[in-house]
């Protein structure tokens, strides 16, 4: 069959199980988990891979699951992605009322989606056309949050990354992996209202993560200040000599540093001796990045030497800046195309403030991060929900599976010439020891 053929029938089948993928992402929206806690998603979508009869392995780096789909030859291995966590969003309307967890950056969508490309691939008639294999990976925490929690579970020996794709790819999950797709949910009903439905992604900032402890001496407030050391006022010192870095970020790095104090004292009659902070340091490019933070360690620890407090700075790689591969960025372009048409498709977007651990991924091998809309309201807020289900669950499925055919089809010719073009940033010894070993 052709390549077009193929594409209709797996566009079939994920119509034929529209009830089923909506159930699934509609569910997973219900009982949000965060990140390497997504016990529930994780054997929701476990359940999915195993109803199609697929090997699949679950408990991959705490709850990541990986489903292995088998072509007519292993000429390539594809891996599809989507990601498990959710935020805490306590004030959303759907948040869950004891964790304040809530899906609002859209990754339920993602899920589902994948749950999709399942169905389909479950289709011999397709898989006995293609020249390679599919990894279906629904993977852990991919937002950078809840610090402390994580940092516990690298002190436990449980995570050596914060974020799920860079775990994968340090625990081997990636080492016969030659190339990844997957898409992400955006903003584009409502007040948000574009013509454009999805976009093939573009370049976005890395960062590294730190957490900044100001140990001070306690007194009392009121009685006795001049005995204490004030670690609150290292941290506001701190603070203010970041703000005076910021003149020095050049614009093309796109520098962003964004600090918040998690803890700020004990109690009001007490000289704070316990204060903390926890900030980004996000660049597009990994040696601005690190020339950011260096002046940023620099100003937080001018804050302790000012009062006397000490000052320790744990620092955390974040994720790599994201740099998609071209030739796969054409093959979702003319996949999303065709199921959107030409005018509601953006080929490119502006650089990105944010960021993904999908880089890091992409930083070895080559890789497309989509997106793809039905979304209302701003990412990471109480007020974003989806609107458009159809967009958000059934036309990602088939943007993701329509190019995992293009991949692997005719032999896998256009799979292989995407490999042979690939110039990784680095390999992974040199991302285990310059990133994650930073």
């Amino acid at each position: 069959m052709t390549k077009e053929e193929l594409k209709k029938i797996a566009c079939e089948i994920i119509d034929s199980r529209r009830g089923d993928i909506t159930a699934l992402g509609d569910s997973i929206f219900a009982e949000p988990e965060t990140g390497w806690k997504e016990f529930k998603t994780a054997e929701k979508i476990k359940k999915v891979f195993e109803s199609l009869g697929f090997p699949t392995k679950d408990k991959q780096c705490i709850t990541g699951v990986i489903a292995d789909v088998k072509g007519k030859e292993k000429k390539l291995k594809v891996s599809v992605m989507g990601e498990l966590d959710a935020l805490g969003v306590p004030d959303s309307p759907n948040a869950d009322p004891v964790t304040g967890a809530a899906h609002m950056c859209g990754h339920h969508c993602m899920i589902a989606a994948l749950s999709g490309v399942a169905y389909a691939l479950a289709d011999r008639r397709i898989m006995d056309e293609l020249s390679g294999d599919v990894a279906l990976m629904a993977v852990p925490a991919e937002e950078f949050v809840e610090m402390a929690y994580r940092g516990q579970l690298r002190r436990e020996g449980k995570i050596k990354m914060f974020g799920g794709k860079q775990e994968f790819i340090y625990r081997g999950l990636m080492d016969d992996i030659d190339m990844m797709v997957m898409q992400h949910n955006t903003p584009t009903e409502g007040t948000q209202e574009t013509p454009i439905k999805a976009n093939v992604g573009g370049t976005s900032n890395g960062f590294v993560s730190k957490e900044v402890f100001y140990k001070g001496k306690a007194a009392h407030a009121g009685g006795a200040p001049f005995n204490g050391i004030n670690a609150l006022n290292a941290a506001k010192i701190g603070l203010f000599a970041i703000d005076t870095q910021r003149e020095t970020f050049k614009d093309e790095d796109h520098i962003r540093v964004h600090p918040i104090i998690t803890k700020g004292g004990d109690t009001v009659n007490v000289v704070p001796a316990d204060v903390r902070i926890e900030t980004y340091v996000r660049g597009g490019f990994v040696e601005a990045i690190l020339d950011a933070s260096r002046k940023v360690n620099r100003a937080l620890k001018a804050g302790g030497d000012a009062v006397g407090a000490e000052t320790v700075i744990d620092e955390v790689p974040g994720y790599l800046p994201m740099k998609n591969d071209e030739g796969l960025q054409e093959l979702m372009y003319a996949n999303l195309v065709s199921l959107l048409g030409k005018d509601h498709v953006a080929r490119q977007i502006p650089h990105s403030g944010g960021s993904t651990d999908a880089a890091d991924v992409a930083a070895l091998m080559p890789a497309v991060h989509a997106y793809i809309g039905g979304a209302e309201g701003v990412a990471h807020s109480k007020d974003y929900h989806i609107v458009d289900k159809e967009l958000a669950y059934i036309t990602a499925a088939k943007a993701l599976t329509m190019t995992v055919i293009d991949l692997l089809a005719d032999g896998a010719k256009a799979g292989l010439e995407i490999k042979k073009n690939f110039k990784p940033a680095m390999t992974k010894q040199e991302y285990i020891d310059t990133w994650c070993n930073m």
